[in-house]
């Protein structure tokens, strides 16, 4: 005889309050995109600063792209870490060391506005409370889709994840950096 399955309890959800986080979320993108006319014109006069002309064939879209390009770089700006967890914060009694390594990470150098990209490994001793897994890489997009340094993107990845599950500790590791910016 099959199995009898036992009845399933769903959580009541609150379509009004999904429907406003929505609106908000996509506001929130209008704000940044309102600003892509601006960014596009200072595009324009770095091009004609370095000499080229934006009005030959190959540059005409080339500000709109590259503002376009400036705003998912730094989308970090506009991303929370509550929104991103969303509740994926379990309780679990477990108390050994998490490890994730090698997430992929790209930033932009602050100073010189030029990329800078490597991965990310990240450990933490859980005190009765666990993160998902994917979770940890979601952190470290949100900081590094920044204007950032190294040393407080180490610092923001590493208290959002004491903020989420208040571990006995956490470490995060940035390794195999390659900076554009050095010359």
């Amino acid at each position: 005889m099959p199995p009898v399955s036992k009845p399933v309890t769903v959580p009541e959800v609150d379509v009004a309050k999904m429907k406003v986080k929505k609106v908000q979320e996509v506001k929130d993108v209008v704000r940044r995109e309102d600003g892509l006319p601006g960014m596009s014109e200072c595009y324009r006069t770095l091009l004609k600063s370095l000499g080229e002309n934006p009005e030959r064939e190959g540059l005409l879209k080339t500000p709109e792209r590259a503002s376009k390009a400036m705003l998912f770089f730094t989308k970090g700006y506009s991303q929370s870490v509550e929104e991103v967890l969303n509740d994926a914060v379990f309780n679990e009694d477990h108390d050994e060391m998490v490890l994730v390594k090698d997430i992929e990470m790209f930033s932009m150098c602050e100073h010189h506005m030029v990329p800078f990209y490597g991965k990310v490994s990240i450990a933490y001793m859980p005190q009765g409370k666990i993160l998902g897994l994917s979770k940890l890489a979601r952190i470290v997009e949100i900081f590094s889709r920044r204007l950032q340094v190294q040393e407080r993107l180490t610092k923001q990845i590493a208290q959002a994840v004491w903020d989420a599950v208040n571990p006995a500790g956490v470490a995060v590791f940035i390794e195999g950096c390659k900076f554009t910016c050095v010359w």
